[in-house]
């Protein structure tokens, strides 16, 4: 594209209904309905979670249930191969896959090993779309390759016994694995955030997994949640390091996820709450993280994980920007990212307008999915505002196709 055409591009139209639904079919758009419908009454959403999980106790079996109706609306499959029909389609829409193993709550030394595996192919699949794009990126929990318990200690920095010493020689040994894999099929590795208290361990993996593999690019990506306050200053910190070093920089940013457990663990405990006090907040940190990328884009990549339209239209104002300075040319050094099932309306339009944009795709046994699903039902019942925005494109869709059959 000359610099002159991508001077004259318009504004990215967030509410076009045919674009954000065009990936989806008539019954899938009238499912979709259905599902955000159900989450306007909150209400409903917590009767709704707790019968599941009342089922599970009693193996009252769900899992049909459930499958063709939220795990196919907000997963790709219950396995790699589900997904690749997913795959597929997304990819024809210039939308990039993170496929995402939903398998969380594992103890046993056998779990984790078998969740890396399941990992270890997501990468494989990762590199196979690469041939059809120009980047891939796959992503892991280190909760899911490690016990909970041994990453509080190691955060804590207390000390391990001789067993724990072993164990968490084998989480290294996991991790590296994984880091190795990525760097070898040319693929970028998202390491997710998770709770304050066991992070510490994860930032230390993640930026030694940065030393060895991001000389030459970023490879991989370290998850900064901006709803903690100490966050912002982390990440200037990482970012001096990156250029001291003539280092790569890969950073996965998202608000967070772990809201209530953070707050009455701090309650619990007796310590400040790390996370900010209000949305608002989180906003102004996490916008003010995109405008620290932009003056230091050489040397820092960032995976932007959001569902915010203003946060999307200042990266998509950052992005334009760092391309007419550098006479049109697309540095590559952001990308956007929405899970599946949720906020189509920014992910297709910024895929039109030629930006690096990827859905999260969850996938995995039904019911070992259904923590991840309870999640996203939860989260969307009680953000009114992304409801009423979802309801809108989707119903006004739904219209226009039923007026173009009459037509």
């Amino acid at each position: 594209m000359e610099l002159k055409d991508f001077e004259n591009l318009p504004r990215i139209d967030w509410e076009n209904s045919q674009i954000a639904c065009k990936h989806l079919n008539n019954f899938e758009l009238a499912r979709s309905y259905f599902i955000f419908k159900l989450m306007t009454y909150p209400n409903l959403v917590k009767i709704g979670t707790r019968l599941i999980k009342w089922a599970l106790k009693l193996h009252i079996p769900v899992e049909l249930l459930l499958k063709h109706g939220l795990f196919f609306h907000f997963c790709g499959g219950e396995s790699i191969g589900e997904c690749q029909v997913l795959q597929r389609k997304l990819n024809k829409l210039h939308v990039g896959c993170v496929l995402d193993y939903a398998v969380e709550g594992k103890t046993l030394e056998a779990e984790f090993d078998s969740n890396l595996k399941e990992i270890l192919a997501t990468i494989c699949a990762a590199n196979s779309t690469a041939k059809q794009q120009e980047h891939a990126f796959a992503v892991f929990k280190l909760s899911g390759v490690a016990r909970f318990e041994l990453l509080e200690k190691v955060s804590e920095r207390l000390p391990l016994n001789s067993q724990e010493e072993k164990e968490w020689h084998k989480v290294h040994q996991r991790v590296s694995l994984l880091a190795k894999t990525a760097y070898n099929e040319g693929v970028k590795l998202l390491i997710d955030a998770e709770e304050s208290w066991i992070q510490k361990a994860i930032d230390n993996l993640a930026e030694e997994m940065q030393e060895i593999y991001n000389r030459d690019g970023p490879v991989i990506f370290n998850t900064v949640q901006m709803y903690r306050r100490d966050r912002y200053q982390y990440l200037v910190d990482q970012v001096q390091k990156a250029e001291r070093d003539s280092l790569y920089l890969g950073i996965k940013l998202v608000r967070g996820a772990y809201m209530e457990r953070e707050r009455e663990r701090a309650k619990k405990k007796g310590y400040p709450s790390p996370i900010h006090a209000n949305k608002a907040e989180t906003d102004i940190a996490f916008d003010k993280a995109l405008k620290l990328y932009k003056e230091h884009s050489v040397y820092f990549s960032i995976f932007a994980g959001t569902h915010n339209q203003k946060s999307t239209q200042l990266l998509v104002e950052i992005l334009d920007s760092l391309r007419r300075e550098n006479g049109g040319k697309d540095l590559q050094t952001a990308y956007f990212s929405q899970l599946l099932g949720m906020s189509d309306n920014l992910t297709f339009p910024l895929a039109e307008r030629g930006f690096a944009v990827f859905k999260y795709v969850p996938f995995g046994p039904v019911k070992e999915a259904i923590p991840y699903l309870i999640r996203r039902a939860e989260e969307n019942s009680s953000i009114d505002a992304h409801i009423e925005v979802t309801l809108k494109y989707i119903k006004r869709e739904l219209k226009r196709r039923m007026l173009a059959k009459n037509i």
